[in-house]
Protein backbone atom coordinates (compact mmCIF):
# COMPACT_ATOMS: atom_id res chain seq x y z
CA UNK A 1 0.00 0.00 0.00
CA UNK A 2 1.43 3.58 -0.67
CA UNK A 3 1.80 6.12 1.86
CA UNK A 4 -0.40 9.24 2.14
CA UNK A 5 2.26 11.15 0.96
CA UNK A 6 3.09 8.83 -1.75
CA UNK A 7 -0.67 8.81 -2.91
CA UNK A 8 -1.26 12.26 -2.99
CA UNK A 9 1.34 13.33 -4.62
CA UNK A 10 0.65 11.06 -7.06
CA UNK A 11 -2.98 12.72 -7.28
CA UNK A 12 -1.09 15.83 -8.04
CA UNK A 13 1.33 14.70 -11.00
CA UNK A 14 -1.97 12.82 -12.62
CA UNK A 15 -4.29 15.19 -11.92
CA UNK A 16 -2.97 18.92 -11.23
CA UNK A 17 -0.08 18.76 -13.36
CA UNK A 18 -1.84 16.12 -15.99
CA UNK A 19 1.74 13.73 -15.75
CA UNK A 20 3.89 16.60 -16.89
CA UNK A 21 7.34 16.02 -15.43
CA UNK A 22 8.76 18.95 -16.50
CA UNK A 23 7.11 20.83 -13.38
CA UNK A 24 8.67 20.20 -9.96
CA UNK A 25 6.69 20.09 -7.25
CA UNK A 26 8.32 19.70 -3.45
CA UNK A 27 5.95 18.90 -0.30
CA UNK A 28 5.85 22.95 0.26
CA UNK A 29 5.01 24.23 -3.46
CA UNK A 30 1.97 26.30 -2.98
CA UNK A 31 -1.34 25.16 -4.95
CA UNK A 32 -2.69 28.18 -5.00
CA UNK A 33 0.30 30.50 -5.67
CA UNK A 34 1.67 28.57 -8.57
CA UNK A 35 -1.63 28.04 -10.47
CA UNK A 36 -2.33 24.69 -10.12
CA UNK A 37 -5.21 24.35 -8.53
CA UNK A 38 -8.26 26.69 -9.06
CA UNK A 39 -12.13 26.31 -7.38
CA UNK A 40 -13.16 23.57 -9.30
CA UNK A 41 -9.98 22.05 -8.60
CA UNK A 42 -10.30 22.21 -5.17
CA UNK A 43 -13.87 20.35 -5.01
CA UNK A 44 -12.00 17.37 -7.16
CA UNK A 45 -9.19 17.42 -4.61
CA UNK A 46 -12.23 17.10 -1.51
CA UNK A 47 -13.88 14.26 -3.81
CA UNK A 48 -10.16 12.32 -3.74
CA UNK A 49 -9.70 13.08 -0.46
CA UNK A 50 -12.75 11.34 0.43
CA UNK A 51 -13.23 8.30 -1.52
CA UNK A 52 -9.71 7.73 -1.26
CA UNK A 53 -8.76 8.08 2.76
CA UNK A 54 -12.65 8.02 3.90
CA UNK A 55 -12.33 11.12 5.31
CA UNK A 56 -15.22 13.93 5.69
CA UNK A 57 -13.81 17.34 4.72
CA UNK A 58 -16.24 19.88 6.39
CA UNK A 59 -16.41 23.29 4.66
CA UNK A 60 -14.55 24.69 7.82
CA UNK A 61 -11.17 22.66 6.24
CA UNK A 62 -11.70 23.80 3.32
CA UNK A 63 -8.70 26.61 4.06
CA UNK A 64 -5.35 26.88 2.24
CA UNK A 65 -3.27 25.62 5.64
CA UNK A 66 -4.99 22.26 5.22
CA UNK A 67 -5.25 21.68 1.26
CA UNK A 68 -2.34 24.02 -0.30
CA UNK A 69 0.34 21.77 -0.23
CA UNK A 70 1.55 18.02 -0.51
CA UNK A 71 2.39 18.79 3.18
CA UNK A 72 -0.58 20.00 4.25
CA UNK A 73 -2.29 17.43 2.65
CA UNK A 74 -0.93 14.93 4.48
CA UNK A 75 -0.99 16.62 7.38
CA UNK A 76 -4.19 17.09 7.32
CA UNK A 77 -5.12 13.66 5.99
CA UNK A 78 -3.01 12.25 8.86
CA UNK A 79 -5.21 14.09 11.16
CA UNK A 80 -8.49 13.26 9.96
CA UNK A 81 -7.71 9.89 10.14
CA UNK A 82 -6.38 9.99 13.39
CA UNK A 83 -9.39 11.67 14.69
CA UNK A 84 -11.78 9.12 13.18
CA UNK A 85 -9.80 6.33 14.11
CA UNK A 86 -10.40 7.78 18.16
CA UNK A 87 -13.69 8.45 17.59
CA UNK A 88 -14.65 4.78 16.84
CA UNK A 89 -12.96 3.86 20.06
Amino acid sequence: MMSIEAQVRQYVTDRLLFGRSDVVVDGETSFLESGLIDSTGVLELVAFLEETFKIKVEDEDLIPANLDSINALTRFIQAKSEALAHSRT
